[in-house]
């Protein structure tokens, strides 16, 4: 089918090979290229197309936008052009960022203004909610570290997206969020001219832009903010949690947000996760995350609080239960020799089983770790990696992403299988993420990767953490 474009047509549906529109005369094809074939969106300022490049051999399919603008008197239609063109611009710079769909085209055709961008096939966050259910711990960590970077990319170019919802989150049809594989990143999409114009000063109507249950409070006042999207994140994070509609979740009475109320039992939240949402939905912009580089940096950080082995580094004693003298080990780490300190834990922690020199420890050889030289090796990273690197610090990044070892993996830096040459995919600085050393290069076995959380059990079986 192809469908027609032009307001008000009464019988818009002509057939494929069709070059005008049987209704009303008009050319079915814009630039003699894009072929529309059906409506996909409506909204105050404009009309979504799904249509053909036929331009191309493929043919591949792709998005129109269209800026209706019929009812503005001509001094504002005229602004309205000159504005299009500026915004299309930066359309066209945001969609060089990965996650954000390309713009492929911006022009006049009678007296209408187009955009003809991407289409990104795949599902929406919404309908994978519907089809597998809620989303955990760990993958709304997963979320906010894949989506955060592109709020701070559109921000930094002065670009509100006004409506952060789960419908307007999609990832291509070959990736999945459940999918242990490195790529897993979600697209952003509905960046609308509409949305760009209505935030300029030429169209102060009152409309405002957005979907009312992700709405910021300024938002819905006319005001946007990069804290008004940052909101609507956090909205997005609670519904995919519970799947319960935003504002049956708000606590009309006490004016706040209960959404822990509606968890399931067996999808509890922990406190860094609900303290980060909570923040994200703050009514006072004031007391909200002003940038997506602050959620971030609280994301990534490690709370000293949380953190006792920052506290206990003070003291100097390397004791061993099984008499291995830890020098060396110390210190390297004193020079910020990563890469042979890292060689070196090996080492000790085979030498602490009574092993050989290059052991692979297999799970059940971590649970006989002597816990005092266990706790030695771990002071050690901590205190001269400053809380960067260390077994605890691993610890504590296993349990905050839901035990998930993907999403370990992710966040300390690892690739999730071990390659053959481990050095060059390792980093052995203190630009390497929180938790990437020591590695993993000492673990083996059939079940090498439950080593995270054989660990992290071991060390909550000693007390240091």
């Amino acid at each position: 089918m192809s469908y027609c474009l032009t307001p008000g047509c009464l019988t818009p549906q002509n057939p494929a090979s069709a070059r005008f529109c049987f209704s009303c005369g008009s050319k079915l094809w814009l630039k003699e290229r894009y072929r529309s074939i059906q409506p996909i969106g409506r909204g105050g300022f404009g009309r979504t197309f799904l249509a053909v490049d036929k331009d191309l051999p493929s043919q591949p399919r792709c998005v129109i936008k269209q800026l209706c603008l019929q009812s503005q008197s001509s001094l504002v239609l005229k602004k309205a052009v000159e504005l299009f063109h500026q915004e299309a611009e930066l359309l066209d710079e945001l969609g060089k960022h990965p996650q954000i769909p390309t713009l492929l085209a911006h022009f006049e055709q009678n007296k209408q203004l187009y955009l003809v961008q991407e289409l990104i096939e795949g599902e929406t966050l919404e309908q994978e909610l519907q089809q597998k259910g809620v989303f955990n711990e760990a993958q709304i960590w997963e979320l906010l570290r894949d989506l955060l970077p592109v709020l701070k990319f559109i921000h930094d170019r002065n670009v509100i997206h006004r409506d952060i919802k789960p419908a307007n989150i999609i990832r291509r049809r070959s990736d999945s969020l459940r999918d242990s594989s490195a790529s897993r990143k979600p697209i952003l999409i509905d960046f609308g001219v509409a949305k760009l114009l209505t935030g300029t000063a030429l169209f102060h109507t009152g409309t405002t832009i957005g979907s009312p249950e992700y709405m910021a409070p300024e938002q819905t006042k006319g005001k946007a903010l990069p804290a008004s999207d940052l909101y609507s994140l956090g909205v997005t994070c609670i519904y995919l949690l519970t799947n319960v509609p935003p504002f049956s979740m708000f606590d009309i009475i006490n004016n706040r947000w209960a959404w822990r109320d509606y968890l399931l039992k067996d999808n509890r939240v922990s406190d860094r996760l609900g303290r980060i949402l909570d923040k994200l939905l703050e009514n006072a912009i004031a007391q909200r995350y002003q940038s997506a580089s602050e959620v971030l940096q609280a994301l990534n950080s490690t709370p000293r609080a949380t953190h006792p082995h920052l506290q206990k580094t003070a003291g100097n004693a390397l004791v061993s239960e099984v008499g291995i003298d830890y020098t060396r080990l110390r210190d390297l780490l004193a020079r910020k020799k990563w890469k042979e300190a890292d060689q070196q834990t090996w080492d000790v922690l085979s030498q602490a089983l009574g092993k050989s020199r290059g052991y692979y420890l297999q799970i059940s050889d971590i649970k006989k770790l002597p816990c005092e030289d266990l706790w030695t090796i771990d002071k050690l990273w901590v205190k001269y990696s400053s809380g960067r690197f260390g077994f605890s610090v691993q610890k504590y990044i296993y349990e905050d992403v839901g035990k998930d070892y993907p999403s370990f993996c992710d966040r300390v830096g690892w690739p999730i299988h071990t390659p053959l040459n481990l050095d060059s995919v390792l980093k052995f600085n203190l630009k390497a993420p929180m938790g990437h050393l020591p590695s993993r290069r000492w673990v083996g076995g059939y079940h090498w990767w439950r080593h995270a959380g054989a660990l992290a059990e071991k060390l909550e079986q000693c007390g240091n953490v």
